[in-house]
C-alpha cells in the first residue's frame, strides 16, 4: 500500500546484504566479478571508516564523562 501512496517502501535492516549475498555469481562473466569485488572493498574501506569514527566518538564520550580518580 506504501507503493500506492507513493511512499517509499522501507526495508528492514540488512535487506541490501542479504540480497547481495543470495545472488548467483555463476551468471557474472570474470570481468564482472572483478568488479564486484573492487566495489565490494571500496564497501568495506567506507564500512571500516565509519566505525572507526563512531569508536572514536565513544572514545570521546568516555574519556569526557569518565570519574575522576
Amino acid at each position: 500500500m506504501a507503493e500506492e501512496d507513493g511512499e517509499p517502501v522501507r526495508r528492514p535492516r540488512r535487506w541490501a546484504l542479504t540480497e547481495l549475498v543470495r545472488e548467483d555469481l555463476e551468471l557474472h562473466a570474470a570481468a564482472d566479478l572483478e568488479d564486484r569485488i573492487e566495489a565490494l572493498e571500496a564497501e568495506i574501506r567506507r564500512t571500516q571508516a565509519q566505525l572507526d569514527r563512531k569508536r572514536a566518538g565513544r572514545a570521546a564520550a568516555d574519556a569526557f564523562f569518565a570519574k575522576p580518580s
